[in-house]
């Protein structure tokens, strides 16, 4: 059964709310595109002082988050969004977006080359201050992963029992951070 809405959203359609929505997509947009491209100055500049960011590997201060990606980039962990359009609502200085995404590794295997790609829903909350579009919170879902090979006729062997004890919905994305982590040959 559906219920009706509690907030009132801007209307779609007009004028206000089409500036008020391509303004947060764009914020939304290029948080993530400073991310994949290095662009820490810009990335930082996208949130608010007090924005939190929840994902599978860090949960803390967007400030934090900037510099641990950065970090983690450094070390050669570089995934890459392929981003889907935003769904964008605007209640006055407040909004919400959702970004449907896959994230891309290419890895190795046990010397063979593969593809990891996570998908995911990431729930982005921003907040107009002073004017200017802020994200005041990122709360990212994790839906399924994938790992194939990259080259047809290859096969990755991988015990089944070694993703075994990971949640479904990204359980290869963590298997491969965990291997990261531990340093455990790929």
């Amino acid at each position: 059964m559906n219920t009706p809405r509690q907030t009132v959203w801007t209307e779609i359609g007009t004028p206000a709310a089409s500036a008020d929505t391509e303004a947060v997509s764009q914020l939304v947009l290029g948080e993530r595109q400073s991310r994949d491209r290095g662009w820490w100055e810009e990335m930082a500049e996208c949130f608010a002082p007090e924005a939190v960011i929840d994902m599978s590997w860090f949960t803390g201060s967007a400030h934090d988050f900037v510099r641990q990606t950065r970090l983690r980039t450094a070390d050669g962990v570089w995934g890459r969004h392929r981003l889907s359009p935003p769904a964008v609502r605007v209640n006055g200085d407040r909004s919400w977006a959702e970004l449907a995404l896959g994230i891309e590794f290419p890895i190795t295997v046990a010397g063979v080359a593969a593809d990891l790609v996570s998908y995911c829903r990431s729930q982005y909350r921003a907040r107009r201050i002073d004017g200017t579009w802020r994200i005041t919170r990122i709360t990212s879902i994790y839906e399924r992963d994938t790992l194939t090979p990259a080259m047809p006729a290859t096969r990755l062997d991988i015990d089944p029992a070694d993703l075994s004890g990971y949640r479904a919905s990204y359980r290869c994305l963590a298997w491969y951070f965990q291997r990261l982590v531990s340093g455990t040959e790929m």
